[in-house]
């Protein structure tokens, strides 16, 4: 974990092609059936590296898939992972934004209100209100796309006086 959070600290100083490349070699290094605490974080953050959204979603759904095995699927009920149990919000959250920049809106809702179901096992704190605060604006954003779309693309159609 300490040589994953050395490289969130390089991609949160803004160098992703170095992060992608470093947390690709410890990837490699920790295998798809490595420890799932460590290949949840990584694949998390490593999604964040990607410039292709496809990739961006592959690596999120990665995350999912390994905090599933963290908690056995029971994000809400297994008591022995808590810290497992907050990870859920945010990653249905980053599920939710790639959907929305594929453009695939009811996946995006699906999991915008599995992130906001998961809410309950965010702390009051700085990250809980961050999440809590980013759910609401990507709804803002679905709702205003949805709006969008059922106007078309020139907009509502215009009354003829």
């Amino acid at each position: 974990m300490t040589r994953i959070g050395q490289v969130i600290m390089l991609s949160h100083a803004g160098d992703r092609e170095e992060a992608r490349n470093r947390f690709g070699d410890l990837w490699a290094e920790i295998g798809d059936g490595g420890d799932a605490l460590h290949r949840c974080t990584l694949a998390h953050y490593m999604a964040d590296t990607q410039d292709d959204p496809v990739e961006e979603l592959a690596w999120d759904l990665r995350a999912l898939s390994a905090a599933d095995e963290l908690t056995g699927g029971r994000p809400a009920a297994h008591d022995d992972s808590p810290a497992a149990r907050s990870l859920y919000p945010s990653l249905h959250l980053n599920l939710a934004a790639d959907y929305v920049k594929l453009r695939h809106f009811a996946a995006a809702r699906g999991h915008l209100r599995r992130a906001r179901g998961a809410m309950g096992s965010l702390a009051d704190d700085g990250y809980g209100k961050g999440i809590r605060s980013a759910v609401d604006r990507l709804e803002a954003t679905l709702a205003e796309s949805a709006r969008t779309e059922r106007a078309g693309p020139l907009g509502p159609p215009r009354r003829e006086n």
